[in-house]
């Protein structure tokens, strides 16, 4: 078996859709058995990077928003955009800063992952952030944010009874929790 050949031919692409975010490219393809088809992809212009900020007393921080995409309300870790190439964790004590007023003296990358693979190319990475110290939040002007410090196991069950649905934050909640069962933490 070759994982390395790329099975698929490229006919021709086509730009849809660009933004300072964002771009949607359409390619007309031979799929692996040889049969025409498009394939869209996004392409995501910066990478997604989350922060489980967890304390001495193991309670983490989740950051409340309305997600305009789900048209619902959504909790979360700490999370936003890197730019591409970029040091991730920069990005990382930004997004903590910015979204929960938190600095952190130890930081551990915990989870890398690709978020949703058969249509778009966006990287997260994930770090536990530790030795918190509370600072002044600064939110970016399109955030209207909501933050609230909660013991881990209640994240944990969030995750479970589906009131975290967020990708980034699920992954990295269940490795804390592999972690802390496995005496990592």
């Amino acid at each position: 078996m070759d994982t390395q050949t790329n099975p698929w031919t490229i006919l021709s692409s086509e730009r849809k859709y660009d933004n300072p975010w964002i771009r949607v490219t359409e390619h007309q393809v031979l799929n692996p058995s040889g049969g025409r088809g498009i394939y869209g992809i996004v392409h995501f212009k910066n990478a997604a990077i989350g922060v489980v900020a967890l304390d001495e007393e193991n309670h983490i921080y989740l950051v409340g928003q309305y997600r305009f995409a789900l048209e619902q309300f959504s909790w979360e870790i700490p999370e936003g955009g890197g730019p591409l190439g970029g040091d991730p964790l920069v990005s990382a004590k930004r997004e903590l800063l910015e979204e929960t007023g938190l600095v952190a003296s130890d930081w551990t990358p915990i989870v890398k992952m690709h978020l949703s693979n058969s249509v778009c190319d966006e990287a997260g990475v994930v770090y536990l952030a530790r030795g918190l110290e509370q600072r002044e939040a600064e939110p970016e002007e399109t955030e209207q944010l909501y933050v609230k410090r909660v013991p881990f196991e209640t994240a944990y069950q969030m995750v479970k009874n589906y009131e975290i649905t967020d990708s980034l934050s699920i992954a990295a909640i269940q490795k804390i929790k592999l972690m802390m069962l496995e005496g990592e933490i």
